[in-house]
C-alpha cells in the first residue's frame, strides 16, 4: 500500500508542478483537466502525509521505550496507545480513499422524479420530494435548474427532470435511485386512513460529449408553444424543443428557457445522459449477470427507502437506516441517509477488496 501511495504521492506533485506551467496556464481545458485531477488526488495524499507522520513518532516513541531515559518512557508510554490509534485509523481511511473511484462520480447530474402508484398523493409526493433534493442542492452549494415539468392533478408533479452541478454531485447522489415510498392520511382522506403511495427517482451522471457520440440525423427535432407559468413569451412563441433519438426510442423536452437555442442546448443534456445510462447499463449487466438478483443491488425495481409520516419515521431498507423527524428532511436536511448509504456500500466494496466473507454485496460501488 505504502508503494502504491507514494506513487500517488509523486503524481500529485507533478500535477502541482503543471499548474504553474505556461503552457499548461495558456491552454484552458489542460488547465480544468489538471485542477480536476488534482483536486481528486488531494485528500488521499494529506490523509497519506498525515499517516506517515505517525509511523515516524511511532517509531520515535517505540525508540525512546527501549532505550530512552525515565522521562522519555514515561512519555512514551503516555502517547503510544493514542497514536496506535491514530495509525488504525488513518490506515483505514486510506484503504477507503484507496477503493477504485466510479468514474462517474465528478459528474454533474440528470435527475428525473416520476410519479408512481398513488394517483394524486404520489404527485404530490413527487413535488415535496423534488423540493426536498432542491434544498439539500442548496445547502451544498450546488447550481440546481428544473428544465423540465409536467403537473400532476392536484397541484403535484407528474414528472420532473432537474440538474444539478457542482463538485463531485454523483458521488452523493447516486444511491438516491429506486422506489420512493411514502405512508400518509392524504388531506383528502376523510376516514383518517394511511395512504401508502410510491415514486421513482433516476440519477444519471450528466454525459459530456466525449462520452457519446450522437449522429446528428438519428434525431428529431419538434418545436412547440411551452406550457404552465413563465414569462411573456410562454404560449407565443416556440420556445419549446422536444428531439427524438430514432435508434433508441429516447423522447426528451426542455421548455424552461425562453430561448429555443437554449432549451434545445439543455435537450441534448438530457439526451446524452440517457444514451450514456443505457451503455453504462448495458456494461454493468454484462459484468454482474450473475449477481444482479442479490438483495441489495439498488436497481430501481426495489423499494429503497419508506418515508412513514405518521411515525415520523424514514427507513432505507437497503442499509437498514432509520432516522426521525421528517419535517427537517423534507426541508433538506437529508445529508445523514445520503452519506449513511455512501458509508455503507464504501464498507461493502472494502470488505469485497480484502476478502470479505459470504453475504458480501457484490455491486457496491464505492
Amino acid at each position: 500500500m505504502i508503494d502504491k501511495l507514494e506513487e500517488v504521492e509523486r503524481r500529485f506533485e507533478r500535477l502541482t508542478a503543471d499548474l504553474s506551467n505556461p503552457e499548461v496556464l495558456a491552454d484552458s481545458a489542460k488547465l480544468q483537466k489538471v485542477s480536476k485531477e488534482r483536486a481528486s488526488l488531494e485528500k488521499l495524499v494529506e490523509t497519506f502525509r498525515g499517516y506517515r507522520k505517525v509511523l515516524d513518532d511511532l517509531k520515535e516513541v517505540e525508540a525512546w521505550l527501549e532505550g530512552g531515559d525515565a522521562d522519555e518512557k514515561a512519555y512514551a508510554r503516555e502517547a503510544l496507545p493514542g497514536l496506535k490509534q491514530q495509525r488504525d485509523e488513518q490506515e483505514q481511511e486510506l484503504k477507503v480513499l484507496l477503493l477504485p473511484k466510479d468514474p462517474n462520480d465528478e459528474k454533474n447530474v440528470i435527475l428525473e422524479i416520476r410519479a408512481g402508484a398513488g394517483g394524486d398523493e404520489a404527485g404530490l409526493f413527487a413535488e415535496e420530494v423534488m423540493q426536498m433534493y432542491l434544498r439539500y442542492a442548496d445547502q451544498k452549494g450546488w447550481s440546481a435548474e428544473i428544465v423540465d415539468m409536467s403537473p400532476g392533478g392536484a397541484g403535484g408533479v407528474k414528472d420532473a427532470t432537474v440538474t444539478l452541478s457542482g463538485p463531485a454531485v454523483y458521488s452523493h447522489m447516486k444511491y438516491e435511485s429506486g422506489v420512493h415510498r411514502v405512508q400518509r392520511v392524504p388531506a383528502t382522506e376523510a376516514q383518517g386512513r394511511i395512504h401508502t403511495s410510491t415514486i421513482t427517482v433516476s440519477v444519471m451522471p450528466e454525459a459530456e460529449d466525449v462520452d457519446i457520440q450522437i449522429n446528428p440525423a438519428d434525431i428529431e427535432m419538434q418545436v412547440m408553444r411551452s406550457t404552465g407559468s413563465g414569462g411573456q413569451s410562454v404560449n407565443t412563441t416556440d420556445s419549446a424543443v422536444r428531439l427524438i433519438h430514432h435508434p433508441s426510442g429516447i423522447v426528451v423536452k426542455c421548455q424552461q428557457e425562453k430561448s429555443q437555442t437554449k432549451n434545445r442546448a439543455q435537450a441534448m443534456r438530457m439526451l446524452r445522459a440517457k444514451l450514456y445510462e443505457i451503455e453504462q447499463e448495458r456494461i454493468r449487466n454484462e459484468r454482474d449477470s450473475m449477481r444482479r438478483g442479490q438483495v441489495g443491488t439498488g436497481d430501481r425495481s426495489e423499494k429503497i427507502r419508506t418515508y412513514n409520516f405518521p411515525q415520523d419515521r424514514l427507513t432505507d431498507h437497503r442499509i437498514g437506516l432509520t432516522v426521525h423527524n421528517l419535517p427537517a428532511i423534507m426541508a433538506g436536511d437529508v445529508d445523514e441517509v445520503i452519506t449513511a448509504c455512501r458509508t455503507y456500500y464504501q464498507a461493502e466494496a472494502l470488505k469485497q477488496q480484502t476478502g470479505g466473507g459470504p453475504g458480501t454485496s457484490s455491486t457496491a460501488r464505492a
